[in-house]
């Protein structure tokens, strides 16, 4: 039995004898199967031809990124605070060299999740540091491929996590996309992690919100007010994306407001 990992969105599943079927996080419109077919690997093969890299982002705020790339190629990102660090969304490959970092940023507590696409080797993670909380969003219940006592899910607009850490309801990209807000981050001036809730596109100043990023359909625009409306209540200066490279530095909340406002006009009255 094993635990075989989707290598298009890296999710992890259940032990099974022989590798699943198919896998229905790809095969769901926001998602894709490989043009190639669905393929599979596992932790102990991942082991052998990749590895984590860690690189901090400001203070207290540590990206892990796997090299060479897999999957969808994001980063997780380790937060730590006085109560015990959380990991925001998270990446397939865990080991004993990552393990340890980690230990050495002074562990883990809890990790907390954007949504289905992240879901990775959560449980996996859960295991190496004594069974940690995952908080996912109960809404995106039906996306957990491999079902752990570890689970932790919650179904309100926000949830704290303490230490000034709030897991966020926005919705949109699925039912349960959450983002965490981080009050301490930025200075103090408050940071936002966004998985792709909202976007950090090329050019940082701005984000954008879809539906489905592979597929580039988009969201309605009542969803996307809905969006900066659960965000709203947060001082934020800050936003970090999904990838190293997408971070809007500064201004971020004035930044959210105008992206909203472009892509309102540009899907309500086209851009000539």
């Amino acid at each position: 039995m094993a635990n075989y990992i989707c290598t298009t969105c890296g999710v992890q599943f259940a032990a099974t004898p022989e590798p699943p079927p198919h896998c229905p996080i790809c095969e769901d419109e926001r998602q894709y199967v490989n043009p190639n077919g669905q393929a599979w690997t596992t932790l102990a093969d991942l082991r052998q031809t990749h590895a984590n890299v860690f690189r901090p982002q400001e203070p207290g705020l540590t990206g892990i990124g796997t090299e060479p790339a897999f999957a969808i190629g994001e980063r997780a990102l380790l937060v730590q605070t006085p109560e015990g660090n959380v990991l925001w969304d998270c990446v397939s490959l865990i080991d004993e060299t990552t393990v340890d970092q980690i230990q050495a940023l002074g562990g883990l507590s809890a990790i907390a999740i954007s949504h289905p696409h992240f879901y990775s080797s959560m449980v996996e993670w859960s295991h190496a540091f004594g069974h940690i909380p995952i908080y996912l969003h109960a809404a995106n219940r039906e996306w957990v491929m491999r079902p752990d006592p570890a689970i932790v899910f919650w179904d309100s607009p926000t949830y704290a996590l303490g230490s000034g850490l709030t897991l966020i309801h926005c919705g949109g990209h699925f039912p349960g996309s959450t983002v965490l807000h981080w009050a301490a981050g930025a200075e103090g001036r408050g940071v936002v992690l966004a998985g792709d809730t909202l976007f950090v596109v090329p050019d940082t100043r701005y984000v954008t919100f879809m539906y489905s990023y592979p597929n580039f359909i988009l969201l309605p625009a009542r969803t996307v007010e809905r969006i900066v409306q659960a965000v709203e209540p947060f001082a934020f200066d800050r936003i970090y994306g999904i990838w190293f490279d997408r971070v809007l530095a500064s201004d971020a909340k004035a930044a959210v407001a105008r992206s909203v406002a472009r892509y309102i006009q540009a899907i309500s009255q086209g851009i000539s």
